[in-house]
């Protein structure tokens, strides 16, 4: 190989490897907060129907 093509290589692997770091600490960042309160569900209890044993609740009309 020349020399240019392992430059090429090593920039290649440094740039893999930023991306992992960045995605990993962006993860970590994420875990933090949530451990500390600092995040939110945005669902609201809209979102969820009740169940009666396992099945999802209708309305039924009046």
């Amino acid at each position: 190989m020349r020399t240019g093509d392992e430059t090429v290589i090593k920039r290649m692997k440094a740039s893999v490897a930023m991306e992992f770091l960045f995605l990993l600490a962006f993860f970590a960042l994420l875990g933090v907060a949530s451990a500390t309160g600092l995040t939110a569900d945005s669902r609201d209890s809209a979102d969820w129907k009740p169940t009666e044993g396992g099945r999802r609740w209708r309305s039924r009309a009046c």
